[in-house]
């Protein structure tokens, strides 16, 4: 039992920094932890989607409050982000009421960060920020255990599940990164083409 919530700690702990410092692979994190909990005792997998929604939750409100500190600074010098037309619209978006953006962003690869920049920018308050996130962070941290989950059905091997369901997160994470970036190509035709 204290190896499990030491684990689960661990979960917490490397969600939480992956989501301040996104370079951390978080969502593959999630699935892993949750194909070995469902190899090892099934019920622990609802401690994974527990941890892994209080890593994201935390983070994004870390990740929230600097960038509400430096929003549009952060915006003008991160030309990743997409620039500050990119900002301005979602901008716009959040401060007509559309907190729903929060719950898509956080399941798109690569559209967390421009959404809560723009949310900062465009001066949500915390406390609204705080509610909308929390369903948000829970229903991604659902997502990525049933990806591990998923694995664990297929492979009879923990080893074998964790690496699937590793392999499943970062082709789908980047073939939707290889999609959105095709779509947003000045000079790329329409589709049905």
């Amino acid at each position: 039992m204290t190896a499990t919530l030491g684990a689960l700690g661990g979960l917490v702990l490397v969600v939480l920094f992956g989501s301040v410092v996104p370079v951390v692979p978080t969502g593959a994190a999630v699935s892993g932890a949750a194909a070995l909990a469902a190899h090892q005792h099934p019920v622990t997998v609802v401690f994974v989607v527990i941890a892994g929604a209080i890593g994201a939750y935390v983070g994004d409100l870390a990740t929230y409050r600097m960038l509400g500190w430096g929003g549009e600074r952060v915006a003008r010098r991160l030309p990743w982000l997409g620039g500050a037309q990119r900002v301005g619209r979602v901008s716009a978006q959040v401060r007509e009421g559309r907190v729903s953006m929060l719950l898509v962003s956080r399941l798109i690869p690569g559209g967390r960060l421009p959404v809560l920049l723009a949310a900062a920018v465009a001066g949500l308050a915390w406390r609204r920020f705080a509610v909308a996130n929390a369903p948000a962070s829970l229903l991604w941290s659902v997502l990525y255990a049933a990806i591990g989950v998923v694995g664990r059905a297929i492979f009879p091997e923990p080893w074998q599940s964790v690496v699937a369901a590793i392999l499943i997160v970062v082709l789908v994470s980047r073939g939707l990164g290889w999609v959105s970036r095709r779509r947003a190509l000045p000079g790329s035709p329409p589709a049905g083409l």
